[in-house]
């Protein structure tokens, strides 16, 4: 064995000047358009010649470029071709053509079955096939298509085979075809289409209802059921068309049913009347409702507006459906006011369920939480009372106040036993809500007022004693109000005026005194003029170290209204001295920060008894003289007969 040793690279260095591809491809161009010398003219003589310069042709222009470009498509033979490894459409169809020609039918049909087992053979079985119809072997096209059908090809493959089979009118292969095909490409609406050309149309029906069932819920197709929808309008059944676009409407996502809505439409306005274009309208809000809460799940004004839609228009279980939906977004915080909302959904929810559905739930479904809205729990227990479940309802009520104790609780509760006329029951819920809230005036007054429609002023005068006792209350002055006509009502005058004179230890109010003085006037007798007229001087007396003289004049005026109804000359007189005067001040202004903010002007009132403002009176008084000087002065100028007077004499 010989073995060849490799020369030694010297040296490994690159060269100072590199050549590259693209330099070496620009030099084999420019030396292609070097202009080379014309070839010398040949005259051919003979045959021999001929078929000389035919065999050089040949080499030069065919096998040569064969060589350096494997992929041109000319054919120097058939064998050629096939060597070539079946991987050019172009050689083998030129070949097939050729054996045809010849009538070298069999052959071609080896080539055929050769090549389409190459990567393209697709392309392949279209012309073998279509070989064989020219050929009229019928069977052998359908053999060759049953074989291609096997590889599982693409959608037009199908519909050659299926057309082919309709150009021989075997309708019953090509719907044996389609029912293959729809298996593998699921192209219902062509399979439909087919069937419906051929004027079979409850074939046509079913293969749309087939199509329906196979895609489910869950795969919904726009396409499929516009498709559907059309078929029905063309046979005229139009409740059909209403039927597959309301069910689409219903199951399709907006955004995937552009094409569906749009086909609605134009069929109502074709078709349809008012009821068909407000559903139509339905549709459209229901989508856009659909968008806003899968956009915000928590929005609830915008299921509160989807819930009003659906129950206007849709079946109880997907109005149902759509509650479920809403209640299943609970808010996230764990706070009442993002709850209100909220609660509102199950508060709706409930009354749809007992007016519409005629459903009854034996008991509330209230999230745990740290609170809890009154008005669910007197809602429900309402409900039990429209139920005839009374037991139930004060159930709901009595764990709703020991769980929760709120003010409404307790007065619907109340209300509840009152409207049942246990009274009793009533006793004891005032006392558990005094003993709740002993601050609040409106219940001590409503236990008291019921004490009193039932005849027990006793108790009644009890209850407003303990309530006026309490250290802390909201509305004392109400409270008082009414203790004092609840005793005026039961005609006990000196009850009511030792309570305002318990009142008026507590406060020195304006409005006290002239409620008192009132009282006393209300007896019609001369004796009470002269009881009004003490309060009012006791009141003008108490109130002149009073810092608001506003309200010391409320009094007053007052009083001279009373005087001028019931009292003497000298009576209203000796008011009238008590009246202030109203004078014009000015006062220094502060801003926030301290500085001077200016000068503003009020009302003073100056009454003529307060002897610290005596010198001030005296001074206003001189004022008032000189100023009254000072105007006769200028009218005796101003008078012209005065003049005259003085000229003559």
């Amino acid at each position: 064995m010989k073995f060849f040793l490799l020369p030694k690279v010297k040296n490994k260095a690159p060269a100072e000047v590199q050549i590259t591809a693209e330099q070496l491809l620009r030099e084999a161009k420019e030396r292609e358009l070097e202009l080379l010398p014309p070839p010398p003219q040949q005259k051919i003589t003979d045959e021999e010649e001929l078929n000389d310069y035919k065999l050089r042709k040949r080499k030069v222009n065919l096998e040569d470029n064969i060589k350096k470009n494997r992929t041109v498509s000319l054919v120097p033979s058939n064998e050629r071709a096939l060597a070539r490894g079946l991987r050019n459409v172009t050689p083998l169809a030129e070949v097939c053509r050729m054996e045809m020609k010849k009538r070298q039918v069999n052959h071609a049909r080896q080539i055929w079955d050769r090549a389409i087992t190459t990567p393209q053979g697709h392309q392949f079985w279209y012309k073998y096939t279509y070989m064989e119809e020219m050929l009229g072997n019928v069977a052998g096209a359908r053999q060759v298509f049953e074989r291609w059908m096997e590889w599982q090809p693409e959608e037009q493959a199908w519909h050659s085979y299926i057309n082919f089979e309709l150009r021989y009118k075997e309708v019953e292969r090509a719907r044996t075809i389609y029912e293959r095909y729809i298996l593998f490409r699921t192209n219902w609406i062509k399979y439909a289409r087919f069937e419906e050309k051929h004027s079979y149309f409850a074939h046509a029906r079913k293969v749309y209802e087939r199509a329906v069932e196979f895609f489910g819920e869950e795969h919904m197709n726009e396409h499929l059921f516009v498709a559907f929808a059309k078929f029905e309008e063309n046979q005229k059944e139009f409740e059909r068309v209403r039927v597959i676009y309301k069910y689409a409407l219903d199951r399709i996502p907006k955004q995937e049913a552009q094409e569906l809505f749009k086909n609605y439409t134009i069929f109502e306005k074709k078709f349809g009347d008012r009821r068909g274009i407000e559903d139509i309208i339905v549709s459209k809000r229901r989508f856009q409702y659909e968008e806003e809460v899968k956009a915000n799940p928590h929005n609830y004004d915008a299921w509160f507006d989807y819930l009003r839609l659906v129950e206007s228009d849709a079946d109880p279980d997907t109005v149902r459906e759509v509650y479920e939906r809403a209640i299943a977004n609970v808010p996230p915080i764990q706070e009442k006011r993002h709850w209100k909302r909220y609660i509102y959904l199950w508060i709706n929810y409930a009354l749809y369920e007992e007016l519409e559905a005629k459903v009854k739930h034996e008991s509330p479904l209230f999230p745990y939480l740290a609170f809890t809205f009154a008005k669910m729990w007197l809602l429900y227990a309402q409900f039990e009372i429209r139920q005839k479940n009374l037991p139930f309802a004060r159930r709901a009520l009595g764990t709703s106040i020991g769980k929760c104790p709120k003010n409404k609780l307790f007065k619907g509760y109340i209300e509840l036993e009152l409207q049942l006329r246990e009274f009793d029951r009533c006793r004891k819920l005032y006392e558990k809500f005094l003993e709740f809230t002993p601050e609040n005036c409106t219940s001590w007054i409503k236990f008291a007022e019921l004490e009193t429609i039932l005849g027990d002023t006793d108790r009644a005068r009890a209850i407003y004693e303990l309530a006026i006792g309490q250290p802390r209350l909201d509305m004392p002055e109400v409270l008082w109000k009414s203790y004092i006509d609840f005793e005026i009502e039961q005609e006990e005058y000196e009850k009511t005026r030792n309570l305002y004179r318990r009142l008026l230890q507590r406060t020195q109010h304006v409005k006290v005194w002239i409620s008192f003085a009132q009282f006393e006037l209300s007896g019609g007798k001369e004796e009470s003029l002269l009881r009004c007229r003490q309060v009012y001087e006791e009141a003008n007396k108490t109130m002149r170290n009073c810092e608001e003289k506003e309200e010391r004049l409320m009094l007053l005026e007052s009083w001279r209204n009373f005087e001028e109804e019931f009292g003497t000359d000298c009576n209203k007189e000796r008011v009238e001295k008590l009246m202030p005067d109203k004078v014009k001040k000015r006062r220094k202004l502060k801003a926030e920060d301290g500085s001077d903010a200016g000068w503003e002007e009020y009302y003073d009132y100056i009454f003529p008894e307060d002897a610290a403002n005596q010198p001030n009176l005296k001074l206003l008084a001189m004022a008032k003289l000189w100023k009254k000087q000072q105007q006769e002065n200028e009218a005796e100028e101003m008078d012209p007969d005065k003049d005259i007077d003085e000229s003559e004499s």
